[in-house]
């Protein structure tokens, strides 16, 4: 039997587009869904823990999928998320679909009162990550998972936000200290883990399972009304937040207006959420810059779409723990333009056309090349030969994680 925590997603209602988090916690949640064995969901609410049964669990996966509406929020809701009201009425299905409900001091009787010993706790969010829970579940019986995404909050704090290299520090020293194991998405983040926690004193079994990839599937009446897409044009995708970089392309943009291409200067969509700690980036994108379209985030179907036609991805991220868009675009067969990260040498090997994060002439330079040469054709990306990675499914995750679990 598997108890998965869903404080993220729940955490998450209302607040729009999935980010790549949000999608590894539901690709969890459909997959253990789909077993033979019960399947419990964990989640920490403003009023204290919620225990689902799998019945509940489903519900709430049809209320996550977009399948059902939420319901209204009641009193308990409308008094404790005042200023949240989506988070109001999806605590509220909680307590309507709920199984058992506890303080966080009384998870460990809850547990013991609704799941046998031996139950197989994960936790995929990097949230509701506490010593408390770790203990909760051991006395209860249980063994611990924890899916690890990365350790950027630690290994580069001036690129998230205020206050997280805190709060992930207590949550990875919480991990060391009581996981039963943890799975790596990768083995760039399996190394930067095994820093850690030998710092903390405590290294846990550690397994390396790379995420799966769900084929995108393009849906061009999902693109906002009135899009006139020219080709060439190239495509952004992420949150838009220091890490990813953004203002390196702006910079390459802004070059490519006081000296334009032979071919002219190529159109380029930047779809994501805005994150934080990005206030001049902002301002460069409200003043709209010629050539340079901020779309938001975008349903999956309308983001495929666009990425499909595009003559690459360009995605100058500084750091990733796995990275999806590039493994994303390589499944469409679309060029990727990126930085030679040790992940994407692991993913997609040379797929990608790999350009230095600093040297801004590169990058106009590739992107020139990869305009001219305008789709993924030949086996070839802006010049350079380049094979096809075999993409992980799902399947392939599931089959190692759930040996282990």
């Amino acid at each position: 039997m598997r108890l998965l925590d869903l404080s993220r997603l729940v955490a998450r209602a209302g607040k729009g587009a999935a980010t790549g988090v949000d999608r590894v916690e539901f690709a969890y949640l459909e997959a253990l869904l789909a077993r033979p064995e019960p399947l419990f969901a964990l989640i920490r609410s403003t009023l204290g823990v919620v225990l689902l049964g799998p019945d509940g669990t489903a519900a709430l996966r049809d209320r996550l999928g977009g399948a059902r509406p939420w319901g209204a929020p009641d009193l308990l809701g409308r008094l404790s998320q005042r200023r949240n009201m989506p988070r109001a009425a999806a605590e509220a299905d909680l307590r309507r679909l709920a199984t058992g409900r506890a303080r966080p001091s009384g998870l460990a009787r809850l547990l013991r009162r609704h799941l046998p010993a031996g139950f197989a706790y994960l936790n995929t969010g990097h949230a509701h990550l506490s010593a408390r829970v770790f203990d909760a579940v051991h006395a209860a019986g249980g063994r611990a998972a924890v899916l690890l995404h990365d350790t950027i909050p630690l290994d580069h704090p001036a690129l998230s936000s205020p206050g997280m290299p805190e709060a992930f520090a207590r949550r990875l020293a919480a991990v060391s200290r009581g996981a039963d194991l943890v799975i790596c998405n990768s083995n760039a983040t399996r190394a930067d883990a095994m820093r850690h926690f030998a710092r903390l004193g405590r290294v846990p079994a550690i397994v390396v399972a790379p995420l799966g990839i769900d084929p995108p599937r393009p849906d061009r009446s999902a693109l906002p009304p009135g899009l006139n897409l020219r080709p060439p044009y190239f495509v952004s995708l992420g949150t838009i937040e220091p890490r990813k970089n953004h203002a390196l392309l702006l910079d390459v943009w802004q070059d490519f207006m006081r000296d334009p291409p032979a071919g002219g200067v190529p159109d380029l969509y930047v779809i994501g959420r805005r994150g934080w700690n990005n206030a001049a980036l902002f301002a460069r994108l409200e003043a709209r810059p010629d050539h340079v379209h901020e779309l938001g985030p975008l349903p999956d179907g309308a983001a495929a779409a666009l990425l499909e036609g595009a003559a690459g991805l360009l995605f100058p991220s500084l750091a990733e723990g796995f990275g999806l868009p590039p493994v994303e675009a390589a499944a469409l067969g679309v060029p990727v333009l990126c930085g030679d990260l040790a992940v994407y040498q692991e993913t997609l090997g040379n797929y990608p056309v790999y350009a230095d994060l600093s040297d801004r002439y590169l990058w106009r330079t590739k992107i020139e090349a990869m305009a001219a040469q305008a789709g993924p054709a030949e086996g070839t990306s802006g010049g350079v030969a380049r094979t096809y990675p075999r993409l992980l499914t799902w399947a392939d995750h599931f089959k190692l994680v759930l040996s282990l679990t």
